[in-house]
């Protein structure tokens, strides 16, 4: 009798937790066996609203603090506000501040047209023909493309003088979020896209934030997400060494983060390569942002709140920074885990289409988990009504690239203020300069009073030989981000000379600094 009741008790049991599986699949855990992961739907679906939306909450509450502390931390006594309204306030008043997200959605959304496997230009040109206005290696891309220089060539640093730059970085989020556990078919999104803006340590900074995201839909220790995805970089990268240098810096002082920053800051600190940072306190550079990415990670304990505020406060893209790591811990956590003080008001925008898109929150919230069902499959994995069985991936590096290799900036200087201006009577413009490369900051311009914009036309003479004819639009969104620049020459004297072929009154070309380059670097302590 007793053995009996024993059987009944276990049937009984076993039918309950059958009945009980479909109500509560958000709260069935995600197990690794062997060489397999088993996601419930409902778990991977909460995890990919997690980190749209813990992007959008880091992204929000770093806007105010953008690019104001460059090259020093915010204190605690700073302030930064946080209340019920204060996202849709951003949505109504600067829509703009959500470009982390709407950078994501282009590439979302050419998938979604064209299917997982749309290739590098379809990406390319939808990026590129946008509307919405972008900045250094995005900007600099865009006007390569428009200009019939294709990726990967359009973000080499050869034709990209912002190839390290943050901008892949804080625009892969999308990758990892599509390939749950599947840290190297997130890399391998990243090369096809990646390379659209980015190369080196620029685009490792992409691969690396997407094999985060990748980790954070299986594993919970923040630490061992951090470590692990930087498996998928090369070891002797700069950009390996500076997260891994956060990641050592955390064990020797790990109560204090500010102690790692000032580590961060005394060796990573010196951009080489984006004309806007070097020899300034501005930093747009992807290795040292990743860093405050990761600081924020792993001192923020697990905690969403802790973690967003600490990468804010490291300074510097403290919008971007946040965004990533409220995005990954977002995906750890889940949306219904994301503590409700941070998700108030985040209801009343979900439907709201982001800037420049036909998509809102609650639509990539939808397309997100389609595309991550659908890299499920291509990859060997399987969906039924209830669960996913994912193809474990063991993080692969991915190949070493370095750019502005053998480059050290040398000099800024100021383009002499009677000469700043190209005009009719001002058509040419000649410098000299020892090294091995340059670039000329600048753009073309118009008269508050113009009202079409208008496309100058320069011939760029090295050592008095044509090196190239460009287009310099006044269109902000079309733009050239810098006048010129070249790199690779012999180390020596060298002159430059800019012709500008069709002055027109009403417009011009305003020159900025000039960025020298040398073979070696140079130290001046004393």
């Amino acid at each position: 009798m007793k053995n009996q009741l024993y059987f009944i008790c276990i049937i009984l049991l076993i039918s309950y937790g059958c009945a009980g599986e479909k109500t509560d699949q958000k709260n069935r855990s995600v197990q690794i066996i062997g060489e397999e992961i088993i996601i419930p739907r409902a778990k991977l679906s909460d995890k990919i609203k997690g980190g749209w939306a813990g992007q959008v909450i880091g992204c929000t509450y770093g806007g105010p603090t953008e690019f104001k502390f460059k090259g020093t931390m915010i204190q605690e006594y700073q302030p930064i506000p946080w209340y019920d309204g204060y996202i849709k306030s951003w949505y109504d008043n600067a829509p703009g501040l959500y470009d982390d997200i709407y950078m994501d959605l282009t590439f979302v959304e050419v998938f979604e047209n064209e299917g997982l496997d749309a290739p590098a230009l379809s990406h390319a040109k939808a990026f590129a023909n946008a509307e919405y206005m972008l900045w250094h290696a995005n900007q600099a891309a865009r006007y390569n493309i428009l200009n019939g220089i294709n990726p990967p060539e359009s973000g080499h640093w050869t034709n990209n003088p912002h190839a390290d730059d943050i901008d892949f970085q804080i625009e892969a989020d999308f990758a990892g979020l599509m390939t749950p556990g599947m840290v190297n078919s997130a890399t391998e999104i990243c090369d096809k896209i990646g390379h659209i803006m980015n190369y080196g340590d620029g685009w490792y900074g992409g691969v690396y934030v997407a094999a985060m995201y990748s980790l954070a839909f299986i594993y919970h220790d923040v630490e061992y997400i951090v470590s692990e995805a930087l498996k998928t970089i090369p070891e002797q990268s700069q950009f390996y060494q500076c997260v891994n240098d956060v990641i050592n810096w955390y064990h020797q002082y790990p109560d204090d983060w500010k102690a790692t920053w000032f580590e961060v800051e005394k060796k990573w600190s010196s951009d080489i390569g984006c004309p806007d940072g070097v020899f300034r306190a501005f930093n747009i550079d992807a290795k040292i942002n990743a860093a405050y990415i990761v600081i924020g990670l792993l001192y923020g304990e697990g905690d969403f709140g802790k973690t967003v505020d600490i990468s804010t406060r490291c300074g510097q893209d403290s919008d971007c920074n946040p965004a990533s790591a409220g995005g990954i811990l977002g995906v750890v956590l889940g949306y219904d885990n994301i503590p409700e003080y941070w998700k108030m008001g985040l209801a009343e925008v979900e439907d709201i289409d982001f800037k420049y898109t036909s998509i809102s929150l609650n639509d990539v919230y939808q397309m997100g988990y389609k595309h991550a069902l659908q890299m499920v499959e291509q990859n060997g994995g399987t969906v039924d009504e209830d669960n996913l069985v994912i193809r474990l991936q063991k993080p692969k590096a991915v190949k070493f690239e370095q750019a502005f290799e053998g480059h050290f900036p040398v000099e800024r200087k100021q383009v002499d203020w009677g000469k700043k201006t190209m005009n009719k009577e001002n058509s040419e413009y000649v410098f000299e300069f020892e090294g091995t490369g340059f670039v000329l900051t600048g753009r073309s311009q118009k008269d508050d009073n113009m009202v079409e914009d208008y496309i100058h036309i320069a011939d760029i003479f090295i050592d008095e030989e044509l090196s190239e004819t460009v287009k310099l639009p006044t269109s902000f969104t079309t733009r050239r981000h810098d006048i010129c620049w070249k790199y690779n020459l012999p180390k020596q004297k060298h002159k430059v000379r800019v012709k500008l072929n069709n002055p027109k009154p009403g417009y011009n070309l305003w020159l900025g600094d000039i960025v020298v380059y040398s073979d070696e670097q140079k130290t001046y302590d004393k």
